[in-house]
């Protein structure tokens, strides 16, 4: 029984990247040897176990053959005869599949020191194609380490055509469709995520309403502002409120359209709900120098500054973010959106019941306060 730590966890120590996670991959056991030392089965169908202490996966040397469509039509076939080389061989890029002995030896027979050095993404075998989840990973990892000078090698962008032409990324669930997103929106270049799925094909099939988007001649403006946002809803909210610009989509048309997207990539209720306050409130953001009271208790009210003022940053950093694509200039959001706060809690409630006010009146003479003190702004 021999252990070896596998894939990310060396090529991110070769690149001097930190490393979070470390798999390993165990050569000459069984599942029975596994769980008589104490590992615990993850499945029953899948030969990964976790390590008693240190809480790791530990995988059998495997190998695989395809079965099915999509990427879960696969045997899986382990046993302690299969050896280190056949278990690389099954993984998507050269550069995960290298191998570290204890000793600190590396296992590489398909060239992902190489590929590192000449910062090429690279596909292992022809088996590559079997699986269309790796479209997704590849354009993942060319976001990551797209700043470090790597691309895509000609024959894996190929493979990647032939994957989205044939229909196979319809198998592809949505959860993992939307994982693979999240992750790449986290990475240093989300831009390039975008930008090799349109060159292989598949964002008009997986993500459709940033095509046009992703052909504007300002596509690339946007792409390099989008990495300097901190969080990846941000980024999100940023990239659909620019792709329903692009489009020229109607006011109205703004909530169907981001409910429609975020419900079939099943996106988290906080990537929806950024999308649709910024995407809804940005055309006022931008006129609110020019704007009545009225409009601008509007787009207070929109956003709900009153009762959610700890969103107001990162709201702003989005507003700004979109004003530097538009060429717009003006005081950074986040003041504007603090006065805005500051005209909306002037006056309370609280206060005007003390003067006598109730009912509708009470409401009626909050909203004229509120809406002369945001009058009042200077921009």
């Amino acid at each position: 029984m021999q252990t070896y730590l596998v894939g990310g966890a060396v090529r991110d120590r070769l690149l001097g990247y930190p490393i979070y996670d470390r798999d390993w991959v165990v050569v000459g056991a069984s599942a029975e040897e596994m769980i008589d030392r104490g590992y615990k089965p993850v499945g029953a169908d899948f030969p990964v176990f976790i390590h008693p202490d240190s809480g790791e996966e530990y995988a059998l040397a495997r190998t695989e053959r395809k079965t099915g469509h999509g990427y879960g039509g696969f045997v899986y076939y382990a046993s302690p005869d299969v050896t280190l080389e056949q278990d690389l061989l099954r993984r998507d890029l050269t550069i995960n599949a290298m191998a570290e002995a204890p000793d600190g030896s590396l296992t590489d027979p398909y060239g992902g020191q190489q590929d590192l050095q000449k910062r090429i993404l690279r596909h292992v075998s022809p088996a590559f194609a079997e699986d269309p989840l790796r479209v997704l990973r590849v354009a993942r990892f060319a976001a990551r380490y797209a700043a470090l000078g790597f691309r895509v090698a000609d024959e894996t962008l190929a493979l990647m055509r032939k994957l989205s032409t044939a229909g196979e990324l319809s198998y592809l669930s949505a959860e993992r469709v939307w994982q693979e997103f999240e992750r790449a929106l986290g990475e240093p270049s989300p831009g390039v995520f975008i930008d090799v799925l349109q060159r292989c094909g598949a964002l008009e099939i997986l993500f459709s309403e940033f095509a046009a988007l992703q052909r504007n001649p300002a596509w690339p403006a946007l792409a390099t502002g989008l990495a300097e946002l901190p969080k990846t809803q941000e980024r999100f909210a940023v990239l659909t409120c620019a792709a329903l610009l692009i489009e020229n989509i109607a006011a109205d048309d703004i909530r169907p359209r981001i409910e429609a997207l975020c419900l079939r990539l099943k996106a988290p209720r906080s990537y929806r709900d950024q999308a649709l306050l910024v995407s809804s409130q940005q055309a006022g953001m931008l006129q609110l120098p020019q704007a009545d009271g009225e409009a601008r208790l509007a787009v207070a009210n929109g956003l709900d500054l009153l009762r959610r003022p700890e969103r107001m940053p990162s709201l702003a950093r989005c507003f700004d973010n979109l004003a530097a694509w538009l060429n717009v200039d003006g005081p950074p959001a986040l003041e504007r959106l603090q006065a805005l706060h500051r005209a909306l809690t002037e006056t309370t409630p609280a206060q005007l019941m003390q003067q006598g006010f109730k009912g509708k009146a009470l409401g009626d003479e909050l909203k004229r306060r509120q809406q002369a003190a945001c009058a009042r702004l200077t921009f």
